[in-house]
């Protein structure tokens, strides 16, 4: 690890830094130090959003799931017309999921509040050529803590994933089944309902170690390479910065860095189709940089800005590295400098150079 690494990890996370707080203002400040003495012009940029969907839609989730299962098995055994009826409950549902993962953290009225993205580019990327960096590096500088960690979260969702498909086959017919696909639906929800937002951890490994990785590939890339970066806010609820960023952007290629452990190999994860050549690219700078690489698919109920930007039409991924112990840690008070050193960062942000260095 070098020594800027070890500095920027140290600066940006060693205290927990919810968006809104003082000491998420005071880390962009640290990363727009850092990359104005590297020759980027850098603008911080005000959004509204709600924070509704960030703080409750997964509480609300856990909850109104397996309420809704419930409420259909009752209904099965009452009237004739169940069927109908449950195909409608399960469409609204559906309907108010989808709306506040594409759109409610914007546009719902209630709980608004404001962030602020830090965005930084060559000083001739815009103001003299007026065209947009090749590459986006973005990481995410907010943080937050929750009563369960990553690990259970996505436990609870693959649990009630599980239990919502096998009660949807079982109510086909009357088996013992419907009853244990029901418990199934609420004990998955249980960690989903206590997935409720505070601010008790550090954020060290998610995202410090990001940031600072970005910033860490930042230094490694020449004066003349054509790159942005965004330093995103309110990721940690409900991914709120990205999507007000790519508002104004034309979509293009983001590097995602997020969650860089100390121990573990690479991996780059996506969702939606494959981004195949940037997949190539990153294993090919993995490669080169003696770094093993996995491609897996973002795993359910793990959210990353490159979701976001996807669904946006951007041609991104989310670079990071760790093991099950790493989801074990994320969003818990274990996240904090006492649990990582940063050796981990360095070879990340070589990635991260190569592949920008191929792509510009």
């Amino acid at each position: 690890m070098t020594d800027a690494v070890a500095a920027h990890l140290a600066r940006l996370g060693g205290e927990a830094r919810p968006t809104g707080s003082a000491a998420a203002a005071k880390a962009r400040r640290y990363c727009a130090g850092v990359l104005r003495g590297h020759g980027f012009v850098v603008r911080e940029q005000e959004f509204e959003y709600s924070q509704f969907p960030g703080r409750w839609a997964t509480p609300a989730a856990g909850l109104l799931i397996p309420a809704t299962g419930t409420a259909v098995v009752a209904l099965r055994s009452a009237v004739t017309w169940w069927l109908p009826a449950a195909v409608v409950a399960v469409a609204i549902v559906v309907a108010i999921a989808v709306w506040i993962a594409r759109r409610g953290v914007l546009g719902f009225g209630l709980a608004r509040a404001r962030g602020v993205n830090l965005e930084a580019t060559r000083a001739a990327e815009r103001d003299e050529k007026g065209h947009e960096p090749a590459v986006w590096l973005v990481a995410h500088v907010d943080s937050k803590w929750q009563p369960v960690s990553m690990l259970v979260r996505v436990a609870g969702v693959i649990v009630v994933a599980v239990g919502a498909i096998g009660l949807a086959l079982a109510l086909t017919a009357w088996t013992s089944t419907i009853a244990d696909f029901l418990a199934l639906l609420w004990l998955g929800g249980i960690p989903l309902m206590l997935s409720v937002v505070g601010d008790r951890n550090h954020g060290t490994l998610d995202n410090a170690s990001g940031v600072a990785a970005v910033l860490q590939a930042v230094e490694l890339l020449p004066a003349t390479t054509s790159v942005g970066v965004l330093i995103s806010d309110a990721e940690e609820l409900a991914l709120a910065g990205a999507a007000a960023w790519a508002r104004g952007h034309p979509a293009g290629t983001a590097l995602n860095c997020d969650t860089v452990d100390d121990d573990g190999g690479l991996v780059v994860m996506y969702t939606g189709a494959l981004p195949r050549e940037l997949v190539s690219s990153l294993g090919r700078a993995a490669s080169d940089s003696g770094e093993p690489l996995r491609t897996l698919r973002l795993l359910p109920g793990i959210l990353t800005d490159s979701v976001v930007l996807a669904r946006a039409g951007w041609n991104t991924v989310t670079l990071s590295r760790g093991t099950l112990r790493t989801l074990g840690r994320i969003h818990t008070s274990r996240d904090s400098l006492a649990t990582m050193d940063g050796r981990g960062i360095a070879g990340a942000a070589r990635v991260l150079a190569r592949v920008v260095m191929e792509m510009s």
